[in-house]
């Protein structure tokens, strides 16, 4: 795996930060494509994973060897486009076999120029990966398949590290919008849509999943989704009822010199206020806590996390790189869920008041759906405070 010369019919060629290289065949678009490189353990859900904004500036190894059997469609996508940078697979693409399939997945990969690498070892590649840590790469998938790895390996050090790296504004919204679809109407083959929604949350958008804005418009709320640097004052212009601090790309501590002031801002108004990952950090942030980078970081569908408030275990999906230090919590905060892999932070509420927040994606698509009562308790909190208020 570590060959420095192209071996026989390998028309593609990983190059870590590290040094080390990894030979294969080019998928997707020719070209060059470079970002951190991590891994994904689960077994489902491929195309929401690469069109997840908090991706971005990633490039996804695919530990499960079987991706493209459920071919790719418009339902599935968490954006308008891919953020992911990339991606590592051990088998080529599979052939699709499901009723859903509207194009090969290889053949969605090209049309959104993304380049990948298949036939390599990706079991060798994510031990490498926990081992040394995450760390940048670049996926070279040249048209004449003629591969300069020395050349690569000093074009890999000029990327960006993921530390102190703000991403959240190049996937946020550029304007104020409005969402209405809800979940997913089985008989009809579509999103349900919310006709009479009643109660607005404001969403900041760091770069939220559609599926997030579906379940929480399944709660029978109204949506405007701001810019992630939209001011305090804005925000309240809009006279929400809660505020949503959404999933995105990036170290929190980065996006959160322009973004933690805000949220600061809204705690002191007493409205609700759910964080889900990104979100979850920033606003551990905004109470007074640090973050710091994972080894390799949480990324698949089958993470066990503990609910500390009923000693129920929920099966997660996970993807992120940093986390909260449990003991920078002010006291004013209390830790209600840990990850059973290492017991890092998973969750958080602000004794008596209507905020809380999780690390994990409780909206599931990919992975299960143990979480989605999060979205209830949001909706509780929300309707508890508009009694009290009446």
């Amino acid at each position: 795996m570590f060959s420095q010369q192209n071996p026989p019919d390998m028309t593609a060629v990983l190059i870590l930060a590290d040094g080390s290289v990894f030979w294969g065949k080019g998928i997707g678009a020719p070209g060059m494509t470079g970002g951190e490189v991590c891994f994904n353990t689960s077994m489902t859900g491929y195309q929401e994973i690469m069109t997840d904004p908090s991706y971005a500036g990633q490039i996804i190894t695919f530990t499960f060897p079987h991706v493209g059997n459920v071919g790719a469609n418009m339902y599935d996508q968490e954006a308008e486009f891919p953020f992911a940078k990339g991606i590592i697979l051990r088998a080529d693409i599979t052939s699709p076999a499901n009723y859903r399939s509207q194009s090969h997945f290889n053949e969605w990969l090209k049309n959104h120029r993304l380049t990948g690498i298949c036939n390599i070892d990706t079991r060798a590649l994510t031990q490498h990966l926990r081992d040394k840590g995450s760390q940048n790469g670049i996926i070279y998938f040249p048209a004449d398949h003629k591969i300069d790895a020395e050349d690569l390996k000093a074009k890999v050090k000029t990327l960006p590290d993921m530390n102190g790296f703000d991403i959240a504004k190049t996937v946020s919204c550029k304007s104020v919008y409005t969402w209405s679809e809800a979940g997913w109407n089985q008989q009809a083959g579509h999103y349900n849509t919310m006709v009479r929604p009643a109660e607005h949350v404001v969403v900041v958008d760091y770069g939220v999943k559609r599926n997030i804005l579906r379940c929480l418009s399944a709660q029978g709320f109204r949506l405007t989704i701001v810019p992630c640097d939209t001011t305090a004052e804005k925000i309240l212009e809009l006279d929400p009822d809660g505020i949503f601090l959404s999933n995105g790309p990036g170290d929190p501590a980065a996006t959160g010199v322009y973004a933690v002031p805000v949220i600061q801002k809204l705690l002191k108004t007493g409205l609700p206020i759910f964080g889900i990952c990104l979100g979850h950090q920033m606003l551990a942030i905004a109470l007074g806590a640090k973050t710091e980078k994972l080894p390799f970081g949480h990324r698949g569908a089958n993470h066990p996390v503990k609910n500390l408030l009923n000693g129920q275990v929920e099966i997660t999906s996970q993807n992120h790189g940093f986390h909260v230090i449990p003991d920078t919590l002010p006291d004013t905060a209390e830790v209600t869920h840990v990850s059973l892999f290492d017991s890092t932070n998973e969750g958080l509420s602000v004794k008596g008041r209507p905020v809380f927040s999780v690390q994990y994606h409780p909206e599931a698509s990919p992975g299960p759906q143990d979480s989605h009562y999060l979205f209830g308790q949001f909706a509780g909190l929300i309707r508890d405070k508009a009694r009290k208020t009446a």
